[in-house]
């Protein structure tokens, strides 16, 4: 990056920065879980920290609680198509509450706060590329927006990587998978998506909101290594755990 562009940059930042501290002080804001005021955030600091975090000891695979951080038996047993996951939260209340109110509520300015958790987390290998889960073309009409797409921006720009929204589709409009039982979600995902790009040797990084059983994000690993990904990860925002 050149001198000139690294100031700019960094003019760009200091100008957003006092924007958001302008903002915080002439539009103040309540908390969105407990109405006590939360000056330019979604939280006031209480809720935040009540948001549950994935327990450090989990599978490397699928981010179930696993002793000491090993592939856990499930994954021995029948490896996913995808690499690794990494998740902020356990889904649990009240980051459920955060959730449905995105998706279902269309509270968009929880997305940004979501986004942003997410982006911290750490990135060990840059992947080429970025890709929101798609929703199908009913689905995304329903409800006018993709909340894997939302979340997924604040971190493409904090990686600087092209994140792809044209070229990997959800081709039928499935069963949604909350309403089926865990066992009938990686039959009902079966052959949803498809792949227009040539993606040999890529590492792809697949973005979510929660995974529960993880079937649709290792039906959609299955197709993007069938177009040549060389590795696919997911980061999701929460991880629903097992009883």
């Amino acid at each position: 990056m050149s001198i000139t562009a690294s100031v700019a940059t960094g003019l760009t930042t200091s100008l957003a920065k006092a924007a958001r501290s302008c903002a915080a002080a002439l539009l103040p804001q309540n908390c969105f879980l407990c109405a006590a005021p939360s000056g330019d955030t979604l939280l006031c600091a209480p809720c935040a920290a009540s948001l549950a975090h994935l327990t450090a000891e989990h599978c490397p695979v699928c981010a179930l609680p696993s002793p000491a951080s090993s592939a856990c038996g499930g994954c021995l047993k029948q490896r996913p198509h995808f690499d690794a996951t990494q998740a902020v939260f356990r889904y649990e209340f009240p980051l459920d509450r955060l959730i449905q109110s995105l998706k279902y509520v269309h509270r968009l300015a929880i997305a940004d706060f979501l986004g942003r958790e997410l982006a911290q987390l750490s990135t060990p290998q840059r992947p080429d590329l970025i890709l929101p889960v798609p929703l199908s073309s009913a689905r995304l009409a329903q409800r006018g927006f993709n909340q894997a797409l939302e979340i997924a921006r604040p971190l493409a720009r904090s990686l600087g990587v092209p994140m792809d929204i044209t070229h990997i589709h959800r081709r039928r409009d499935t069963t949604p998978q909350a309403s089926l039982p865990w066992k009938e979600r990686a039959k009902n995902i079966r052959h949803a998506f498809e792949c227009e790009i040539d993606l040999t040797g890529k590492t792809v990084l697949l973005i979510d909101d929660v995974m529960t059983t993880g079937a649709t994000l290792n039906e959609l690993a299955r197709t993007l290594k069938a177009h040549g990904a060389a590795r696919v990860e997911n980061r999701v925002l929460a991880r629903a755990l097992k009883d």
